[in-house]
C-alpha cells in the first residue's frame, strides 16, 4: 500500500521588496564622459564657477550698469557746456541755466498734468500735495547753486572728494525713510567705487591737473557738503515719488516750483550776471545744449532710480568726471595718467560688485496708500490679524533661487 503523499505546503511568495527611491541632486551626480575622480571634481568646480558668473553678469545687472553711464554721459555734457560758458565766454549764470531746465519741464510736463482728468490733474495734486513739492524744488535749486558757486571758493580736488558725501547720505535717508536694507556685497561695492574715485583724485594731483583758486576753502568745501546733502535729500524723496506716485507727477510738480523759485533768485541774485553776457549764436548753441543735457537728466534719471535705486545711481555718476576729463584730453589737452582708466575700471567693478544682488524692502504696504490718499480715513486692521510685512526687490529685481534639478534612481 502507497502511503499518501504528505500535503505540500503553500509558499508564500516573498514580499516585493521596497522601492529604493533615491534623489540625487546635479551637484552630486558625477560629469558625463569621464571616469570621476579629480577631473570629474576639476570640470564640475569650472561649470560651476562659469555658472555664478553668468549669474552676476545677467542681462538685467548689465543694463542696470549701462543706463547709469548714459546718466553719467549727461552729466559730462552739463560739465563741458558749463566749462566752455564760464571760462571761454564768461558767462557765470548758474540760476539761469537752471531756469533754462526748470522752464522745460513746466512746458513738457506741468502741461501734461494740467491737461489730465480726476485725481492725477494739476490742480487736484496741488490741493493736496502742494506744501511738500515746494520745499522739494527749493532744495532741488539750491543742490544745483551751492556745488557750482563752490567752485569760486574751493578747489576741483575737495569738490570731487566731498561731492562723494552725497552717497552716505542717501544710504541713511534710504534705510530709515524707504526701509531699504543692504546685504554686505552693496557695502563692498560701495567701498570700491569711492576707492576708484580717490585713485583719480590722485591722478589730478601728478599730473598737475588744475585745481582752481581756492581762495577760501573752507566756505567752498561747506558749500560741497551742504549740496551734496541737498542732493541726497531731493534723489531719495524722488526715489518715493515714483515708487508711489508717478515719474510725470514728479517732473511736473518739480517743473512747477523750480521754475517759481529759480525765478525770484534770478531776477535778485544774477541779473546783472545776465546782462554782461556778449549774446552771440556760440554762446546760444552752448545754452542749448546744456539746456538738451540737463532736460535729458532730469527726465531720464526717474526711469533710472525706479530700474535700480537711488544709490545705486548715485555711484554710477562717480564717472562722469572720468567722462569729462577723457573729453579734455582732447578739448583741453589735460595731462594723461594710467590712474585715469585704473580708477574708471575700479568703479565699474564696484557697481558691478553692488548690482550683483538685491536690496530688499520690508514694510506695511498701507504706508504707501496712505500717501495716495491722504485725505481718506485710514482703516486699522483687527489686533488678532497679523500683518504680514511685503518684500520689494529694489536693485534688479526679486532674486529667484534655481530648483536643483533632480534624477530619480
Amino acid at each position: 500500500m502507497i502511503p499518501p503523499e504528505p500535503p505540500q505546503q503553500q509558499l508564500q511568495p516573498p514580499p516585493p521588496a521596497p522601492p529604493n527611491h533615491v534623489v540625487t541632486t546635479i551637484e552630486n551626480l558625477p560629469a558625463e564622459g569621464s571616469g570621476g575622480g579629480g577631473g570629474s571634481l576639476s570640470a564640475s568646480s569650472r561649470a560651476g564657477v562659469r555658472q555664478r558668473i553668468r549669474k552676476v553678469l545677467n542681462r538685467e545687472m548689465l543694463i542696470s550698469v549701462a543706463l547709469g553711464q548714459v546718466l553719467s554721459l549727461l552729466i559730462c555734457g552739463i560739465g563741458l557746456t558749463s566749462k566752455y560758458l564760464s571760462e571761454d565766454f564768461h558767462a557765470n549764470t548758474p540760476v539761469f541755466q537752471s531756469f533754462l531746465n526748470y522752464i522745460l519741464l513746466f512746458l513738457v510736463y506741468t502741461t501734461t498734468l494740467a491737461v489730465r482728468q480726476g485725481e492725477e490733474n494739476l490742480l487736484a495734486i496741488l490741493r493736496r500735495r502742494w506744501w511738500k513739492y515746494m520745499i522739494l524744488g527749493l532744495i532741488d535749486l539750491e543742490a544745483n547753486y551751492l556745488v557750482v558757486k563752490a567752485y569760486q571758493y574751493t578747489t576741483l580736488t575737495s569738490i570731487q572728494l566731498l561731492d562723494c558725501f552725497v552717497i552716505p547720505v542717501v544710504i541713511l535717508l534710504s534705510w530709515f525713510f524707504l526701509l531699504i536694507r543692504y546685504k554686505a556685497v552693496h557695502f563692498i561695492g560701495i567701498v570700491v567705487c569711492i576707492l576708484g574715485m580717490g585713485c583719480m583724485v590722485g591722478a589730478d594731483v601728478l599730473v598737475g591737473r588744475h585745481q582752481g583758486a581756492g581762495e577760501n576753502k573752507l566756505v567752498g568745501d561747506l558749500l560741497v557738503l551742504g549740496g551734496a546733502t541737498l542732493y541726497g535729500i531731493s534723489n531719495v524723496w524722488e526715489e518715493y515719488i515714483i515708487r508711489t506716485l508717478s515719474r510725470v507727477e514728479f517732473l511736473g510738480m518739480i517743473g512747477l516750483f523750480g521754475a517759481f523759485f529759480s525765478g525770484i533768485q534770478l531776477a535778485i541774485m544774477e541779473h546783472k550776471e545776465l546782462l554782461k553776457v556778449p549774446w552771440d549764436w556760440q554762446i546760444g548753441l552752448l545754452y542749448v545744449g546744456f539746456s538738451a543735457c540737463m532736460f535729458g537728466l532730469y527726465s531720464f534719471m526717474p526711469v533710472v532710480i525706479k530700474k535700480t535705486s537711488a544709490t545705486s545711481v548715485n555711484l554710477s555718476l562717480l564717472t562722469a568726471d572720468l567722462y569729462s576729463l577723457f573729453c579734455g584730453l582732447f578739448l583741453f589737452h589735460y595731462k594723461f595718467s594710467g590712474l585715469y582708466l585704473l580708477s574708471f575700471f575700479t568703479i565699474l567693478i564696484g557697481l558691478v560688485l553692488y548690482s550683483s544682488t538685491s536690496t530688499y524692502i520690508a514694510q506695511d504696504p498701507r504706508v504707501y496708500k496712505q500717501f495716495r490718499n491722504p485725505s481718506g480715513p485710514v482703516v486699522d486692521l483687527p489686533a488678532t490679524a497679523q500683518v504680514e510685512p511685503s518684500v520689494t526687490y529694489t536693485s534688479l529685481g526679486q532674486e529667484t533661487e534655481e530648483e536643483p534639478h533632480i534624477r530619480v534612481a
